[in-house]
């Protein structure tokens, strides 16, 4: 391997010319959208040569964390994939994450309760280089749904399609945020709705406001009579989508399945953009029974067992976790 130093990326002022843009979650594109939002801070680690020609890269979002109910405070790490690798260093690509995530997991120190790292092309992706870090992996669930070899309404059953076709006759519709009211309307929804899910982080109205018009994502929201009642986050990244986040009015419209319509509706316009599959980035814990991924199940996605891997900076509670989770 020739000679290469690491680096690590706080200011987009500062990022080196010649990143890659093809993987969103580890962009130029992307850091630029976290800056300026409060509460997150994006670390861009590189590897490069001597000549400054960036050969792989990796970013790290940190994210500060607080509630009054239930009571927390502390700042955490998400890494949303492996990160990025120029072709002629691709088959070296487990050995050079290992060295990146090492530094940024050095850098961070005990500034942060954790780092997660998640959503990886392959179950065992770098597993000896997570060991080496000391990071220790917990079982996870992904699901994803193909586009390109059905059409989505191939995959329904016909209960689920009735009710498709029942809650449009309704007058049930989604669209993308358009206009200040639209935007309020999906933020107050989307933060009532995870109010009380710990586990679920939801950035700052100016993270999303930043989406709106932008490219590479979609907001949409489903509405009933003028009423907001679903909301949903897509982001596009080499020809997938990723369904990040989204919130329902289950219980006050369940007559007109705002949760079905408004995965529907995502699934639908990601098949009609041309993109191959959609990914569902968070449906919990593999266990016997859960909810979401059951709910999500029925659209004809696939399961698969995956890991998602973490680093406490406390070392005893680390090692502690480590020995639990010892796979």
């Amino acid at each position: 391997m020739n000679e290469l130093s690491i680096r690590i990326y706080t200011s987009g002022d500062k990022l080196p010319e010649g990143l890659e843009e093809k993987n969103i979650f580890h962009s130029k594109t992307f850091f630029t959208l976290v800056e300026p939002s409060r509460r997150q801070r994006p670390y861009m680690v590189t590897m490069e040569t001597q000549d400054g020609t960036v050969v792989a890269q990796m970013l790290g979002i940190v994210r500060f964390r607080c509630s009054w109910f239930p009571p927390y405070l502390y700042r955490h790490c998400r890494i949303l994939g492996e990160g990025v690798y120029h072709p002629d260093y691709e088959d070296q690509s487990a050995t050079l994450f290992g060295m990146m995530l090492k530094k940024l997991t050095t850098a961070l120190g005990r500034n942060i309760l954790y780092v997660e790292v998640s959503n990886l092309r392959e179950k065992m992706f770098g597993y000896r280089q997570f060991r080496e870090a000391g990071y220790f992996p917990v079982r996870w669930m992904s699901i994803h749904n193909s586009l390109h070899s059905k059409a989505p309404e191939e995959r329904l059953s016909e209960r689920m399609k009735k009710r498709i076709e029942r809650s449009y006759k309704l007058g049930v519709e989604t669209d993308v945020v358009k206009t200040e009211a639209d935007f309020k309307a999906f933020s107050k929804l989307l933060r009532r709705y995870h109010w009380l899910k710990p586990k679920r982080y939801i950035p700052e109205d100016s993270f999303f406001c930043s989406l709106i018009n932008h490219e590479a994502c979609r907001l949409y929201v489903t509405r009933y009579h003028q009423h907001i009642i679903g909301c949903s986050v897509v982001f596009f990244s080499q020809n997938q989508a990723y369904l990040w986040f989204s919130a329902f009015r289950r219980k006050s419209y369940a007559f007109v399945h705002p949760d079905i319509i408004t995965i529907w509706h995502a699934l639908k316009d990601a098949h009609r953009m041309g993109y191959e599959h959609m990914f569902f980035l968070d449906v919990g814990l593999p266990f016997k029974k859960n909810g979401y991924r059951d709910f999500i199940l029925r659209f004809g996605g696939k399961p698969s067992s995956t890991y998602r891997w973490f680093h406490i900076s406390i070392g005893w509670l680390n090692r502690l976790f480590s020995l639990f989770y010892k796979d």
